[in-house]
């Protein structure tokens, strides 16, 4: 039977020593400021009524991994027994498991540190520098098990086969063991005392579960509402809130900004040449701009990735990364547009849109996938960024009509497409934030969306929509008003991909439904039962 390597942590048992992150970092080597093992210090309720647990956290290995099929590289793997390995030659720094993960499990360290200052002997002998510039994270010690079972151990009950967290905790508060085997430690205790997994709803199933509550001993409860309340949760000094990701930075946003407009314009410059509005020689040439800003755009993210030379390795994984997918649609659409820049034909361009259609659609999915950040992982957000490039692509086109006056027949229809594309993407923006937090979008996450959302409906949705109207009311003598009504759909593109993906950007955290009723006040466990001494 294959094994199902697990963990079981007792919040009953856990006394916050840290024991497990020092034996994870002695075992492990981890630089400063990485923990693969950490323990958070959670305090709940107020005064008098409190309780101080703490909380053991690191990667889950989770049945459904998010992080697995996101990985262009495929230097994220997922081993028969479930574990979740990361290939350090072959990842590329990008960083795309970090914020597909919603433990916040993932590091990647840049550059590389000393305890102080400078390297000790001891530091050099023990430094791993096939870790720097890639993601890493807990890998259960996956050697020490797999040596153990070599030898015959059993992980869990043998101290050689067994992570160094579980074999150092002195509460005995983490057990290690084998899922699939029921008669296993983990398996018992799982079984045989009430439990939960962290963020469950997401359906990635992870293979640390919490015991909250052991018979005849420590009763569990229920969170109270004052403990998950929007106060509770937008305290940035609460250990269980997530912070701001930055795996992905303004290098990131550059590239589905410029990503998202250049696509844009060449499916919605495409569709005005179908009609008869836009003549061939001005497609073109719009198409080779397009093509300059979404090379701009792939350049930014480029610099995003820590291991440059490593690039190709971004086309491992067609299967599911869409990040692979977008790069193999790039390799398509640059050939294809050259082609189409020498041997102009009606083929070649609806070629040329149909793979710009391809890169706006794996653009939003590539975001949508980013399941370790609510704001990005909404339902609606895909489509979001889908309508907006096409919105931002009828503003460029809008804006071309007055630089190059062969192109001026198109602007009613550039103008026509931004104003629906302009109410379709003001309602959207206002549904996505209705929905916020049914969606998981935390208090501190949906106040960033709240306080752009004024300018982003005046800039970005009601001035192209007045705009676009006033020039259609007014006919064709006021190019200048449609080419506005672009600009302002432009910004306001940029405005709110800029503030999503650097500003509303917050982790999932980590979430309690149920913890040991061992406080104070009305926190206190109750009495004990009558057959308990």
């Amino acid at each position: 039977m294959t094994k199902r390597m697990g963990m079981v942590v007792d919040l009953n048992r856990c006394v916050g020593c840290q024991t497990c992150t020092i034996a994870c970092k002695h075992a492990n080597d981890t630089p400063p400021d990485v923990q693969w093992r950490r323990v958070i210090d959670v305090e709940l309720g107020t005064f008098p009524s409190v309780e101080r647990l703490f909380l053991v956290t690191g990667c889950q290995h989770c049945a459904e991994p998010p992080c697995v099929p996101v990985c262009p590289s495929g230097a994220t793997r997922q081993r028969a027994d479930g574990l979740v390995t990361i290939d350090y030659d072959t990842c590329i720094g990008c960083g795309y498991c970090a914020v597909a993960c919603p433990y916040q499990a993932r590091t990647i360290v840049h550059h590389r540190e000393w305890y102080y200052g400078e390297a000790t002997v001891q530091e050099r002998k023990v430094a791993h520098d096939d870790r720097i510039g890639v993601a890493n994270k807990c890998t259960f010690c996956i050697e020490r098990v797999d040596d153990g079972l070599a030898g015959g151990l059993t992980p869990g009950l043998d101290p050689e086969a067994t992570p160094a967290c579980a074999n150092a905790c002195i509460a005995t508060a983490i057990t290690f063991g084998d899922f699939n085997d029921p008669d296993s430690n983990v398996s018992t205790l799982a079984r045989e005392n009430k439990s939960f997994q962290m963020h469950a709803d997401l359906g990635t199933d992870p293979q640390i579960r919490y015991l909250y509550e052991v018979p005849a001993s420590m009763p569990g409860r229920d969170r109270t509402a004052e403990e998950a309340d929007d106060e509770a949760r937008g305290d940035p000094g609460n250990p269980l809130v997530g912070k701001r990701q930055t795996f992905w930075d303004l290098r990131a946003a550059m590239n589905f900004t410029l990503g998202g407009m250049t696509s844009g314009l060449v499916v919605i410059a495409y569709l005005a040449y179908l009609t008869g509005r836009l003549p061939q020689a001005v497609l073109l040439p719009l198409q080779f701009i397009a093509g300059v800003g979404m090379a701009v755009g792939l350049f930014c993210v480029f610099l995003e990735i820590a291991r440059k030379f490593r690039f190709l390795n971004v086309l491992r994984r067609p299967q599911t990364s869409w990040m692979t997918r977008e790069t193999y649609v790039v390799a398509l659409f640059y050939p294809t547009l050259l082609a189409d820049l020498i041997w102009p034909t009606g083929i070649l361009h609806l070629a040329v849109a149909i793979e710009a259609a391809a890169f706006l659609y794996c653009q939003a999915r590539i975001l949508a996938a980013g399941r370790g950040i609510p704001a990005w992982r909404a339902p609606l957000m895909p489509w979001m960024l889908i309508a907006t490039g096409l919105l931002e692509g009828a503003g460029l086109l809008a804006v071309a009509t007055v630089l190059q006056p062969a192109a001026v027949g198109a602007a009613p229809f550039a103008a026509t497409a931004g104003l629906v594309l302009a109410v379709l993407n003001g309602g959207m923006w206002w549904q996505y934030r209705q929905d916020a937090r049914a969606a998981g979008i935390g208090p501190m996450a949906r106040d960033v969306l709240a306080r752009v959302s004024p300018p982003l409906h005046l800039l970005g949705h009601a001035a192209p929509v007045v705009l676009f109207a006033a020039f259609l009311a007014l006919g064709a003598n006021l190019p200048m008003l449609a080419a506005l009504g672009g600009l302002a759909a432009v910004a306001g593109g940029v405005i709110w991909k800029v503030t999503v993906i650097t500003r509303a950007c917050h982790q999932q955290g980590f979430d309690l439904p149920k913890v040991p009723q061992r406080g104070s006040g009305k926190l206190a466990a109750p009495a004990r039962l009558s057959n308990v001494a």
